[in-house]
C-alpha cells in the first residue's frame, strides 16, 4: 500500500480526531498534498491542502475546524479535525493535489460522527 491513512473512528458530534497519512514511496514529499473525503453515495471531495512551505487552504465546510499539517521528514500529512459534525462522516484519503501526480488511492480511513 503506497498511501496509508489512519486515525479514523467513531466520535460524537463536537468531538475531535487526528488523521495521519504516510506515503511509502516518498514521491509526494516535495509536492502539495491534500486530504479528500467521500461519503456514501457521493463523489470524492477536496477537504484541505498544504504545499511544501506549509501554506494551507481548506474547503469552506471545514474552515476553522480542521487543520492540515505535514512532516516532510516522515513523508506524513496530518489532519486535525475539531468540532466534528455528522456531515463530516466519510472515508478520508490523502493524495497529491495535482491529479497528474497522484498515486493510486489507498483504502482511506473511516470517520463516523454520531451520537
Amino acid at each position: 500500500v503506497q498511501l496509508q491513512a489512519s486515525g479514523g473512528g467513531q466520535v460524537e458530534p463536537g468531538g475531535s480526531l487526528r488523521l495521519s497519512c504516510t506515503d511509502s514511496t516518498e514521491r509526494l514529499s516535495r509536492i502539495s498534498m491534500a486530504w479528500f473525503r467521500q461519503a456514501p453515495g457521493t463523489e470524492r471531495e477536496f477537504v484541505a491542502a498544504t504545499n511544501t512551505d506549509g501554506d494551507t487552504n481548506y474547503a469552506d465546510s471545514v474552515k476553522g475546524r480542521f487543520t492540515i499539517s505535514r512532516d516532510n521528514a516522515k513523508v506524513t500529512v496530518h489532519l486535525q479535525m475539531n468540532s466534528l459534525k455528522s456531515e463530516d462522516t466519510a472515508a478520508y484519503y490523502c493524495n497529491a493535489v495535482a491529479p497528474s501526480r497522484r498515486l493510486p488511492w489507498g483504502q482511506g480511513t473511516l470517520v463516523t460522527v454520531s451520537s
